[in-house]
């Protein structure tokens, strides 16, 4: 008591410095003891910017060539002018006055004369169906035979359908290399080429091709291929007829069924050898 009476520091100084230095308990932080619970996400939904196309972005699709009431109206009325002035602005100038338009209506029109050119060729594409939905084109044909029309085959039909769409042409064969020119344009080659894939189509279906097999393919094309070619030989012609034409596409058939019987021939002897190795394999023990 009596140091602490002669130190120099006042008691309450001392009060303050054991309060101080007094060791205070650590609060206990239980966020650090327990585990870290994560919250829960919704599941990601992806937006419709990110979904991915199926069809490439590379490959764009054709353009359409459906056409409205006014511009049918004068690529109609401009078929009956083609024969005199071909697939040509003219042509498409004297339809829009016979349909009641003033001629600057042609400009209704982006393509001009590629959209007479598309018109000109699914116009006869209609006129064949409605020949054959009438049953007269195979009746006339095979009556000229002495046969039944049921019993034409598909070959058969498709010459007959063949021979019938290239005779449409007759009247405008003097302009038809300018069309096919139009045609062979940089951005007019991939509505061409859909334009005469749905002609080949159309032949094949009217002549009641059924194969839903790799066939289906490979005939379509074969029939485009013989049609272009035989296009090709009608604008150089001179028979009335064609019947330069139509013999061109009679050599195309045979030399396409000559064809055929000989890669049925390879297939039928490979066949046969792939057999022979395998019959042999098993005689000799091994597992095939």
């Amino acid at each position: 008591m009596a140091s602490l009476r002669a130190s120099p520091f006042p008691r309450r100084a001392l009060a303050s410095y054991f309060q101080s230095v007094r060791l205070q308990p650590t609060p206990l932080n239980t966020a650090t003891l327990l585990p870290r619970i994560q919250p829960t996400r919704s599941p990601r939904t992806c937006s419709s910017a990110s979904i991915r196309p199926y069809h490439s972005t590379l490959h764009p699709r054709l353009p359409e060539h459906e056409y409205t009431n006014s511009q049918t109206a004068i690529l109609t009325a401009a078929l009956h002018h083609i024969p005199a002035h071909g697939f040509t602005l003219e042509a498409l100038t004297l339809g829009a006055r016979d349909a009641g338009f003033l001629d600057v209506s042609v400009q209704l029109l982006p393509r001009a004369e590629f959209d007479l050119i598309l018109f000109w060729l699914a116009s006869r594409r209609g006129i064949l169906r409605s020949r054959v939905e009438e049953a007269a084109l195979f009746t006339k044909r095979a009556a000229g035979s002495g046969r039944d029309p049921a019993s034409l085959s598909v070959e058969e039909k498709t010459k007959i359908l063949i021979a019938e769409r290239l005779r449409m042409n007759t009247e405008i064969k003097a302009h038809w290399q300018d069309a096919l020119a139009q045609m062979s344009l940089l951005g007019n080659i991939p509505i061409s080429l859909s334009e005469l894939h749905a002609l080949s189509n159309d032949i094949l279906s009217l002549a009641g091709d059924s194969s839903v097999d790799g066939s289906w393919y490979t005939r379509r094309m074969a029939v485009s291929a013989i049609y272009a070619s035989a296009e090709v030989v009608m604008t150089r012609d001179p028979t009335p007829d064609l019947s330069e034409t139509i013999a061109f596409v009679d050599r195309r058939f045979e030399d396409k069924l000559v064809l055929k019987e000989k890669f049925e021939g390879v297939g039928q002897c490979v066949s046969f050898w792939g057999n022979t190795a395998v019959g042999v394999g098993r005689s000799w023990g091994m597992k095939i």
